[in-house]
Formats: structure tokens, C-alpha cells, sequence
């Protein structure tokens, strides 16, 4: 077995690397071609952490196994160590035995990163110039970083509950040249693309703080319960997901369908955008929507990539079970 630690993630993976792996195993779903297992997601009854498994089988890149881990939100305060802790596990698809534990923390968040800019390159206008951000936490500025390499950005805006972390995100728009401006909630308004990326349990943007021609990545929610966004803002959008499945179970779309407002069959994967049997955006004026459940495809697909540059890098450290 091969262990990658977490500590040498940083000098393997890339933005670049893991939007691509992220975008290849997005359009391998919506062929059939790789599929995930269904999520098991539970408050374990000490320190108010949430701890589960994902985890799926790609055929076409023989990619087998799981990510394990969750949310312990009082991790930064009391251990001075980020609240999300995660490790993924890959499994040789021919014999069933473990092939490489890798850390995930990193991976964790460069695959979200990947995955609202996946849905930024594939759904939002070109001609795009504002980017608003709704949260303002650790995993904002890898969302922020990321999105920023997908369309010709020439402004930022920011909301966040505690507007006192704000920086966080003005500091990545300072780094990349662009003004930043914090707003209200309203100010939504002028952003032509839009990532939410918070823990909230209540709906914060609603329908009327957004305009016509925007593209939004809801990347917060992926719990029952959890919500970001108005439900009938998915109503006034073409709706789109990473698995459909965990999108109208524990995405944004659960809220809208438990309403009446959409249907499943409202809901479509980004990887039929990829691979060009969805159009996707079809005038300047529709509003398109990107539901970020975040699944177990996007954390193998990472961790597969890391583990053959640290083979080949003499990193990986091999050990026998």
C-alpha cells in the first residue's frame, strides 16, 4: 500500500490538476461510465462533529474507493487544526485489496474549488466581469482562487454573516489585481456569476437578489437541511448538479422538490454540459445553476492523480499490510 501524507499534497496537486481529474470524472457519470456509492453522513454524538463516507467505482479510469471524514467545528479553536478532517482510501478494482491511503484535506478543498469553476467554464456568459461570493471562509478563498482563472474577472464583491472575515477574500482579489467591494445582499445584483460557499441551515440569497444572465455555484450544501439559497430561485433556473441523486436528497434542490417547485426531472448533470449532450446556457439572459453536493468521484479522482506523481517522485511512502 502506498500512504501520501497530507503534508506533501501541497508540492503534488495543483488547481489546474485537479479541475481537469474533476471534469473527466463529471462527464464519466453523466456516460454511465463511473458511478458513486450512496452517502453516509451522521452527527456522532461527540464533539458536535459530522462524520461519514464517500465513495465510488470509475470503470473507465479503474479507480475504486472511498473518502472518510466530516466536520468538527471545534477543531480550529481547541486544536488549532481546520474543522474539516478527511483521509481517502483507493482499492485495486481486480482484488479488492487496498492500494493507497491518502491525505484529504487539501484534496478536499481543491476538488470543490474544481467544481464550481468546472460549472463557471461550462455554464456561465463569457463575457462575464463581476463574481460575487456569499461566505467568506477557509474553503472561499479556494473557491475564489479557482473561479478566477476561468473567466476575465475584473471585480469582486463579498457578503458574509460575520463580515469581519471578509479579508479572507479581498486578500485573494487584492493578490489577483482586482478591486473588492463588500455589499449587502442586495448587492448580488450587479455579480454575473455567484458562489455560495457557507454552513447555513437558512436560506440567505434570495430569488430578487439576483439578476437575469447570472450563472450560481451553491457549494455549501450537502447535509439534510443544510441550505444556502431561496428555493425559488431554482424554480427561476435551469438547474444543474454533480449527482442528481445526492441533489435533491441532501443538495439545495431537496428544498425546492420538498416544496413542489421543481421535479427531479428539472435536475441535470454537469457532465452532460461536458459532454455536449445537455446545451447548457442558451441565451445571455437565463440564469443557470450549479448545486455542488460534492461526491465521492471528485475525491477519488484527486487522490489517484496525486498518488501516481508521488510514485513518480519517489514521494509516496509503500508499506506492507
Amino acid at each position: 500500500m502506498w500512504i501520501v501524507p497530507e503534508s506533501e499534497i501541497a508540492g503534488l496537486m495543483t488547481r489546474e490538476a485537479a479541475f481537469d481529474a474533476v471534469e473527466k470524472v463529471f462527464a464519466a457519470m453523466a456516460t454511465g461510465d463511473a458511478y458513486n456509492f450512496p452517502v453516509v453522513r451522521e452527527a456522532i454524538g461527540h464533539a458536535d462533529a459530522l462524520y461519514g463516507f464517500k465513495g465510488g467505482f470509475d470503470r473507465a479510469g479503474q479507480t475504486l474507493g472511498l473518502k472518510a471524514g466530516g466536520y468538527w467545528p471545534n477543531n480550529l479553536e481547541t486544536h488549532g487544526i481546520i474543522n474539516h478532517q478527511s483521509t481517502v482510501f483507493l482499492f485495486d478494482p481486480d482484488t479488492g485489496r487496498v492500494k493507497a491511503m491518502v491525505g484529504g484535506n487539501l484534496l478536499t478543498a481543491l476538488r470543490t474549488a474544481a467544481a464550481s469553476s468546472v460549472s463557471i467554464k461550462h455554464l456561465s456568459r463569457e463575457d462575464a466581469k463581476v463574481i460575487g461570493m456569499i461566505g467568506a471562509g477557509h474553503q472561499a478563498k479556494f473557491q475564489l482562487r479557482t473561479a478566477l482563472e476561468h473567466r476575465d474577472f475584473e471585480k469582486v464583491i463579498g457578503w458574509n454573516m460575520h463580515p469581519e472575515m471578509l479579508p479572507n477574500i479581498e486578500k485573494v482579489a487584492t493578490e489577483a489585481g482586482l478591486p473588492f467591494e463588500a455589499v449587502e445582499l442586495d448587492g448580488m445584483r450587479e455579480a454575473d456569476v455567484i458562489i455560495t460557499i457557507t454552513s447555513s441551515f437558512a436560506a440567505t440569497l434570495m430569488a430578487d437578489n439576483i439578476s437575469p444572465g447570472t450563472h450560481l455555484a451553491c457549494m455549501g450544501t450537502d447535509t439534510v437541511g443544510k441550505q444556502e439559497v431561496d428555493p425559488v430561485l431554482l424554480s427561476k433556473a435551469t438547474v444543474f448538479t454533480d449527482e442528481v441523486a445526492q441533489s435533491i436528497s441532501i443538495g439545495e434542490a431537496q428544498h425546492a422538490i420538498s416544496q413542489g417547485l421543481i421535479a427531479e426531472a428539472d435536475v441535470y448533470q454537469i457532465g452532460s454540459v461536458i459532454n455536449g449532450t445537455h446545451p447548457g446556457r442558451e441565451s445571455a439572459d437565463q440564469i443557470t445553476f450549479f448545486d455542488g453536493t460534492g461526491v465521492g468521484l471528485q475525491d477519488l479522482a484527486v487522490a489517484a492523480s496525486v498518488v501516481e506523481l508521488a510514485i513518480e517522485k519517489g514521494i509516496a511512502i509503500e508499506v506492507e499490510i
